[in-house]
């Protein structure tokens, strides 16, 4: 069942053209990952579907809604800048608390599930400080946890580490995956980095000039763009390492194969890994080495070209090791 439905939508400010035709569907407990270069449509899209703005042609329907129902926004879909701020003097229990008032959540229930909220995002033990002593990270999962008061059908999420430093981009993702695993609410989140929404999302789509570029679950994406894996080797000293770059250059399964001291990377196709890290075994001391697939990058560039801004492979779980033998 489909909890977002956008149709045919174009919207254009005067002679700008921000959407051109785009159209997307989301399931129920979906977590979909959004990106889109700067101009791409990204900011009037997330305008639509919070009813901030009417398309100009083709219809949105969120939650079983026209997202331009105030009362349907208000109760259902929650949107989280990326940037909230907060009155410093107040705690984050109160915070939530008059939120949860804002949301007519029962009284009866409304300490439990502030409590419940608190402990969702982290905040279980900071909740009676003054977020005026909270780090950006924290009121980032403050900010998260105002949107999931209510338990909203769909949470969409404008870029919400950006800025943040690894540890608090560590703890958001950590309440993002445990909202996803535990709950049917439907996730958007928009991120600049490719590689944030690999890990995070289910699916994904990539907005270009006011269109759909590609869109599907990430896995797929990811697999069907590119049929090369890169293989990470580092040997036991520079030489060998030359030595073993020379003869992987004359692979004929070995497409690119590059060097750095002791390092090296070649890059061939799946089916050829195992054979290559075989081979280099054989003949040189092997101290650690890795197996990455493409990331969503490689959609990316087959789907509209240009550089996307994280270009992180994916290591591969079943061949990724650290010893001196393919596993």
């Amino acid at each position: 069942m489909n909890v977002i439905d956008v149709d045919d939508v174009s919207k254009a400010y005067g002679d700008v053209q921000a959407l051109d035709g785009l159209s997307l569907s989301v399931e129920r407990g979906a977590t979909l990952g959004v990106f889109g270069t700067n101009g791409a449509g990204k900011t009037t899209l997330f305008k639509l579907l919070t009813g901030l703005n009417k398309p100009d042609a083709g219809s949105v329907s969120v939650a079983g809604a026209d997202p331009t129902d105030g009362t349907t926004v208000r109760e259902r879909v929650r949107y989280l800048p990326e940037h909230a701020g907060f009155p410093p003097s107040l705690t984050g229990r109160e915070i939530l608390r008059f939120h949860a008032r804002m949301r007519s959540v029962p009284r009866e229930e409304r300490s439990h599930h502030v409590e419940r909220i608190l402990h969702t995002v982290g905040l279980a033990d900071a909740a009676d400080r003054r977020v005026g002593g909270y780090s950006n990270g924290m009121n980032r999962r403050l900010g998260l946890g105002t949107a999931l008061v209510g338990e909203p059908a769909v949470l969409i999420l404008d870029e919400p580490t950006a800025g943040l430093d690894p540890d608090g981009i560590r703890a958001f993702h950590e309440v993002v995956e445990s909202l996803a695993a535990e709950t049917d609410v439907t996730i958007v989140f928009s991120s600049h980095a490719l590689g944030e929404i690999q890990r995070l999302c289910s699916e994904a789509v990539i907005i270009a000039d006011g269109q759909v570029a590609t869109a599907g679950p990430v896995e797929e994406l990811r697999r069907a763009a590119a049929d090369e894996v890169t293989v990470s080797l580092s040997l036991g000293s520079e030489t060998a390492a030359n030595d073993a770059t020379a003869e992987l250059r004359d692979h004929e399964a070995v497409s690119t194969v590059s060097r750095s001291g002791a390092d090296l990377r070649a890059q061939t196709a799946p089916t050829e890994a195992y054979d290559l890290l075989t081979a280099v075994g054989e003949a040189y001391a092997i101290d650690r080495f890795e197996v990455r697939e493409p990331g969503l990058e490689a959609a990316f560039h087959e789907a509209v070209g240009g550089d996307s801004r994280d270009t992180d492979d994916v290591p591969t779980p079943a061949t990724a090791n650290s010893g001196g033998e393919p596993a």
